[in-house]
């Protein structure tokens, strides 16, 4: 009602200025007859009542994730899991402590006589080669601090030759068979030289070391002992050839030939002792 109010003066208005062209244009307007529609926006109305509530609407996108909470309270204990496999086996424990001796057993029955002669004969020399074998034994405990080194031992008649499988340069292979009261090997004549080389093809080795070299004058190869080379060689084709001005010291092939080597490079070595020392 409020809002008619309002609209009514205006309509009287319009009206008004209506007639008022239909007096001054009327024989033109008769002669023309027309139809005007005019609309006229209203006045705001009043606020309607509040609608129903409507339906949810389409959910919307997940959203970045929230910050990590802080730790739970700490759960019961679970049930035992199955048991796991079985683990290596330890140590090996100390030896207990002897037992009580047992009772004594009945006796035996009466021995036949034979010639005891020749049996003690053969036990003769096996107490002999039982020594020996124990020297050697003793000799390769002291001369090295791994016997897992030692590839064997080798005799001739007045030298004991002991294959080294730690590689070392010249001088410190020298030095230690020196500090064990040898040196290197120093293959002197055929026999040594020949014993040597079959150590090394035996070790399935290809070179060793060997005590020969010209450190102190160039050309001019001696043992490490000091001792002149004049009665025996046994150079490679080709060899001494001092390559890259280098090379002073020697080596040993399978073959038993010499070559001149750099003293610098490791590798395996053959030590020399008198048998009357070890």
């Amino acid at each position: 009602m409020r809002g008619e109010k309002h609209l009514l003066p205006v309509i009287l208005m319009y009206v008004l200025s209506l007639l008022t062209l239909q007096t001054s244009y009327g024989q033109h307007l008769s002669e023309e007859p027309c139809t005007v529609q005019i609309l006229v926006p209203g006045l705001k109305g009043e606020p309607g009542e509040k609608g129903q509530k409507g339906a949810p609407g389409r959910p919307g996108r997940v959203g970045p994730p929230g910050e990590i909470g802080q730790p739970g309270l700490k759960g019961q204990k679970g049930i035992m899991g199955r048991y796991g496999k079985v683990g290596p086996s330890g140590m090996k424990g100390v030896k207990g402590d002897m037992g009580e001796s047992g009772p004594m057993g009945p006796s035996g029955e009466p021995g036949v006589p034979c010639e005891c002669t020749p049996m003690r004969k053969m036990i003769g020399e096996m107490d002999i080669l039982v020594a020996q074998l124990s020297s050697e034994l003793k000799f390769i405990k002291n001369a090295l601090p791994s016997p897992a080194a030692v590839a064997g031992i080798k005799e001739t008649d007045s030298k004991v030759y002991l294959l080294v499988k730690e590689e070392k340069r010249y001088a410190d292979a020298e030095g230690y068979c020196q500090t064990r009261g040898g040196h290197l090997a120093m293959p002197k004549d055929e026999g040594a030289n020949t014993a040597i080389a079959g150590y090394i093809a035996d070790a399935g080795l290809s070179r060793v070391y060997i005590g020969i070299h010209d450190l102190d004058r160039e050309g001019v190869f001696t043992y490490v002992d000091h001792s002149p080379m004049s009665t025996f060689s046994k150079w490679r084709k080709g060899e001494p050839n001092n390559a890259y001005d280098d090379e002073d010291c020697v080596e040993m092939v399978a073959s038993g030939e010499w070559t001149d080597v750099a003293c610098h490079p490791t590798m395996y070595f053959v030590c020399e002792f008198d048998k009357d020392s070890v």
